[in-house]
């Protein structure tokens, strides 16, 4: 019987394919106490689990070929690093000796108090860590059980698996078997699970566990992750539409081959910057294939948080200047560490307990409350743009003085690497990015100390209408699309517009292609978003008449609410 469902797309794609249900993996788990006669065998067992789990991920990391070999490598390294954390094994360990708890259970409780921390987390993509704590002490209760236990990756070819999660090493085991696509009960769009099957082109989406509990075993299952949409036994007009939508996507994709290292252009003429975000070398390699303009956001952050302590100025070289050669010319956007009291200690960097870290010590305060270690990045960047184009970016400014201040360090770093023989560029623009509401009210009295300034307007939104973004009792409300939001946005491109003063949205909207065209209505034409959305923007903008836009800002601006403004921008 047909069955329409719908899920939140992780990784684009379409497919067609027969369910293949695994069933999760559930551990007998329960609250145990020790003799004190067996707590030292006990110790011992969690040593040697954590040893077979490492050994485990070695054993994977050889078996990797191919062109994804570097991306997952790095995932697993992340996971063996975890597994090395001593704070993980000083705090299992302590609840062994000092509660007398079993090993399996201790990890429970550790895994438990993780989640929640990384749950509490203000940034999307280190909230999605803890789907990497979870399969981690999964992987390691798995070996405290006796007996042996099934850990076979399940799917063939012609295969849509649905399961409750999927971890990153099985996903590649995956996409050689020839599984079509995957649904998930669980995880995140930010997840590694989630990058590694947008890299694999692997269509995932995560789907509600009740709408999964109704599709058999066996049955028929059409998945378009480019709508978010899944049937369950599709009739003739689902298939036919299907492979419609096959056709007309492949076209496109040919399309963007021929024209990814040409600027994307309005049907009148003007010439619109695309810009990716970037974490990695992968995804800068990626922004390169796909033709980006540039990388409008380099998160520097994350080569902090893949170790126990702060990364020293030769390894921070090392990774910027390999984003500035892997753009072979094209500028990179280097972001000040965007750090908070809810992360810092994982980086190695010790900072007071905050109540709010989202409003707290990070960005620009941080930076300059912490000269030392920002010097250090600033020296790394500047170094960085002797390979090719650098700008620098500062997060959570504030007041005109911030901006002032990390001016007058950076001039400093720059002499000292000019007397020690570096060769630096000339010119290395220094912007602001404009997320905090005071800054963008604000703007025309600051401007003059901003190179360039990029938008954040994922905080910029959740502190406009004091809604977090990550709270799905929210989830309704959280959206750009209130007049209030498109007031400021406005306010902001013209102060930049005013001023010359080039100006960039790097927030998710830059990835929809209607909001694409407000932001093209209010005047923008430099965007930043994910590398996997170059292509579609690439080819919205081809189909866009810049000149007839501009003429519904005004209309856009005299919105009276929520409803309003959404009618029109569906009509643009």
């Amino acid at each position: 019987m047909r069955q329409a469902l719908s899920g939140i797309t992780v990784a684009k794609g379409l497919a067609l394919g027969r369910a293949r249900i695994r069933e999760p993996q559930r551990l007998d788990i329960e609250e145990r106490h020790l003799a004190p006669d067996e707590v030292d065998a006990e110790i011992e067992r969690l040593h040697q689990a954590i040893a077979s789990t490492r050994q485990s991920l070695q054993q994977l990391r050889d078996q990797l070929h191919g062109a994804l070999t570097p991306e997952l490598g790095e995932f697993l390294d992340i996971h063996a690093l975890l597994l090395d954390d001593p704070e993980l094994l000083a705090s299992v360990t302590g609840m062994i000796r000092d509660e007398h708890y079993s090993a399996a259970y201790a990890l429970k409780l550790q895994r438990d108090r993780l989640a929640a921390i990384f749950q509490a987390m203000d940034d999307p993509y280190l909230r999605a860590r803890r789907e990497d704590i979870e399969h981690l002490i999964g992987r390691v209760q798995a070996a405290l059980q006796p007996g042996p236990h099934d850990s076979a990756v399940i799917g063939l070819a012609g295969d849509v698996l649905i399961s409750d999660t999927v971890a990153p090493a099985e996903l590649a085991q995956l996409a050689e078997r020839g599984v079509v696509a995957v649904l998930v009960s669980q995880g995140s769009p930010l997840s590694h699970s989630a990058i590694l099957a947008r890299s694999l082109g692997l269509p995932m989406l995560i789907v509600a566990p009740e709408a999964l509990a109704g599709i058999h075993e066996g049955a028929a299952v059409m998945v378009d992750a480019q709508h978010g949409q899944i049937i369950v036994e599709p009739g003739p007009d689902d298939l036919l539409e299907l492979r419609e939508r096959e056709f007309s996507l492949a076209r496109e994709q040919r399309a963007h081959a021929r024209r990814r290292n040409i600027p994307a252009r309005t049907r009148d003429g003007v010439e619109i910057l695309l810009r990716a975000n970037a974490e990695s070398r992968e995804d800068v390699a990626r922004a390169h294939e796909l033709g980006a303009s540039g990388i409008g956001l380099y998160r520097t952050e994350f080569l902090f948080l893949q170790r126990h302590d702060a990364p020293d100025e030769e390894e921070q070289l090392i990774a910027y200047r390999d984003a500035v050669l892997g753009m072979n010319g094209r500028p990179v956007t280097l972001r000040v560490l965007d750090l908070g009291a809810d992360k810092a200690d994982s980086a190695g960097i010790t900072l007071a307990r905050e109540p709010n870290p989202a409003l707290g010590l990070r960005g620009v305060r941080l930076a300059l409350a912490r000269p030392e270690l920002f010097r250090t990045q600033l020296r790394a960047m500047l170094r960085a743009s002797g390979y090719g184009p650098v700008r620098i970016l500062v997060p959570m400014v504030t007041r005109r003085r911030e901006m002032l201040a990390v001016r007058e360090l950076l001039a400093e770093c720059r002499r000292e690497l000019l007397d020690e023989g570096h060769h630096l560029a000339q010119d290395v623009p220094l912007g602001a990015m404009i997320e905090v509401p005071a800054a963008a009210l604000g703007l025309s009295a600051m401007i003059d100390a901003m190179d360039f300034i990029s938008i954040g307007t994922n905080d910029l939104v959740q502190y406009l209408l004091a809604a977090d973004r990550d709270n799905d009792s929210l989830g309704d409300l959280f959206s750009p699309l209130y007049p209030a939001v498109i007031q400021v946005l406005d306010r902001i491109i013209s102060s930049a517009r005013r001023t010359a003063v080039p100006a960039s949205i790097c927030g998710e909207i830059a990835s929809d292609p209607h909001h694409i065209r407000m932001l093209l209505a209010l005047g923008l034409t430099d965007f930043s978003m994910h590398p996997t959305s170059l292509a579609e923007i690439h080819a919205d903008i081809g189909r866009c008449d810049l000149a007839s836009l501009r003429r519904r800002r005004n209309a856009l601006l005299r919105a009276p609410d929520r409803a309003h403004l959404e009618a029109l921008v569906r009509k643009l």
